[in-house]
């Protein structure tokens, strides 16, 4: 016959690891989670600089193609709004990348 203390106390033992193992599994698969979502956001931010300085760029060129008579000065305002609207939005998607740094704990 098995002393029913010595089942017990094997187990409890056998329970804490396979919770263990368990919750080590789980923080892995979240880290690993949150570590994927920065790496596309990064790759998303990346891609919306990309595709803003190329319309700037577009824009720009049919700009100076539609107006020749206008000076170098012309454009100045147009461009720093622009540049403004950019530092604007590229503010918006760092507090939006805080935020989700500061919920998930990553």
């Amino acid at each position: 016959m098995t002393n029913p203390l010595v089942n017990a106390f094997f187990l409890g033992r056998a329970t804490a690891e396979v919770l263990s193992e368990e919750l080590e599994h789980g923080v892995t698969n979240l880290v690993s989670r949150a570590g994927q979502f920065d790496a596309e956001q990064r790759e998303r931010l990346r891609n919306l600089t990309q595709t803003i300085l190329e319309r700037a760029e577009v824009e720009a060129s049919s700009a100076s193609q539609s107006r020749p008579e206008a000076g170098p000065a012309a454009g100045n305002d147009d461009l720093q709004e622009v540049v403004d609207e950019l530092r604007a939005e590229i503010a918006q998607l760092r507090s939006a990348l805080q935020t989700y740094r500061q919920e998930t704990g990553v």
